[in-house]
């Protein structure tokens, strides 16, 4: 088989290096890849947007089957557009992929059918949006731009002052562009976070091992929001009888759900939950997989992933036993200084192998290029440190023990990953 990838982050890179262990697979493009992906994968440079390059570059190179990764192509309608055109493709079509491209949609949806998640309300006026955060008086409150926003859309804010600045940075101020013409207002739920990846063909859902995400920039939860410094799997929070609670109430009503307003979900479907005290509830949905999720999720997979995608596709995921390793997975992310706000890019990175690796972890590349046999970065979140061990404690010992071993100017990484709470 002959298959493309498009993106261009770590998520992908974990992604081509699964579909790399594949029988199946003769030939892996990624549009348009990064430094890392390179060793990997041959790199065509077409941007993830781009609709009619991607159709004809899969059709002048024979391409088997298309996996369209990243959120924004997705909420396009990219999928549509390669199915249209005869192409088969991994991923929801755009009617479906609107779980992640609205908040608004999803807060709904969840209240129209029972699906735990916390209490919300929804505003296109600032004035009011401040008015009602005003008159419940209780924080912290937690307040998300509508659309997409790079999974930076979501601000939680401990005081008055902090979510009036929070309502006039998305609302009027327009931080995140059009994502922000809307915004959720809800409730602060406390707990352990979990995220469950989960496999399904519209009819059958296979939820993968669980992770566990660390947003926050800095050490303690501190700093600011990010896409993700780092992750573990499995989260030690996630037990059996919880996600026997979460198959029965989140899981599989909410694929009913999206089969009832017709807008049935093919694909990776992503939970963000929150184990509170008064059970697990639903913080948001993704489309796709997640990043870092998938960098410790996927190492983990038995089974070839290439059958996996084309059971989804063909609806017949039933027919398919779905396994996984016992290892654990740890997966430190390194940023550029600065990140997630300004930084510097073009800083050469030392300490890897010409591929970008090291022996005994994984090394995903998020922003990098390659130049004249070298690696510089080139985004905020530039490499996950990926690590598998008998037990979560010797993963990420093994994980940070290859993190000392790589170095860039301005390089920042957090020392806590997997273990706060």
């Amino acid at each position: 088989m002959r298959i493309l990838v498009i993106g261009s982050g770590g998520r992908e890179h974990a992604i081509i290096r699964k579909l790399k262990e594949s029988p199946k697979v003769d030939k892996i493009y990624a549009a348009p890849g990064n430094g890392g992906i390179a060793k990997d994968a041959t790199c065509v440079d077409i941007g993830v947007m781009d609709k009619e390059k991607i159709v004809a570059f899969s059709k002048e190179n024979a391409i088997d089957l298309v996996f369209v990764a990243p959120d924004d192509p997705l909420a396009a309608g990219m999928v549509d557009t390669l199915i249209a055109n005869g192409i088969r493709a991994f991923g929801p079509r755009a009617n479906a992929a609107i779980i992640e491209s609205s908040k608004v949609f999803s807060k709904n949806l969840m209240k129209k059918y029972h699906i735990p998640t916390a209490d919300y309300e929804v505003f296109d006026d600032p004035a009011k949006a401040i008015a009602y955060i005003e008159e419940r008086n209780k924080y912290p409150v937690v307040i998300k731009a509508d659309g997409l926003a790079l999974g930076k859309g979501v601000i939680i804010a401990q005081t008055q002052k902090e979510a009036r600045d929070a309502v006039k940075e998305i609302m009027e101020d327009k931080k995140f562009g059009d994502s922000g013409n809307n915004v959720v207002v809800e409730e602060f739920l406390t707990g352990p976070e979990v995220s469950v990846l989960a496999f399904t063909d519209g009819m059958v859902l296979e939820p993968m091992v669980s992770s566990k995400d660390h947003k926050r920039a800095d050490d303690n939860d501190e700093g600011l929001n990010t896409g993700g410094m780092g992750t573990i799997s499995p989260n030690p929070y996630y037990t059996p009888e919880i996600a026997e609670i979460c198959r029965k109430t989140i899981f599989e009503p909410t694929v009913a759900a999206m089969n009832s307003e017709n807008r049935t979900f093919k694909g990776c479907l992503y939970f963000g939950l929150m184990i509170t005290p008064d059970g697990p509830k639903v913080i948001e949905y993704n489309a796709r997989f997640g990043d870092p999720e998938a960098q410790v999720v996927l190492p983990r997979l038995k089974t070839d992933l290439v059958d996996i995608l084309e059971a989804v596709i063909d609806e017949r995921l039933s027919q398919l036993t779905i396994e996984w390793k016992e290892e654990a997975t740890a997966c430190v992310v390194m940023a550029s200084g600065g990140y997630p706000l300004a930084y510097e890019k073009g800083k050469e990175i030392t300490g890897l192998d010409e591929d970008g690796q090291l022996p005994s972890v994984e090394i995903f590349h998020a922003g990098t290029k390659l130049e004249s046999g070298r690696f510089f970065t080139n985004g905020g979140r530039v490499l996950g440190v990926t690590a598998e061990a008998k037990t979560l404690d010797e993963a990420l010992d093994k994980a940070y023990a290859a993190v000392k071993k790589i170095s860039f100017e301005g390089a920042h990484y957090r020392t806590d990953i997997g273990r706060t709470k």
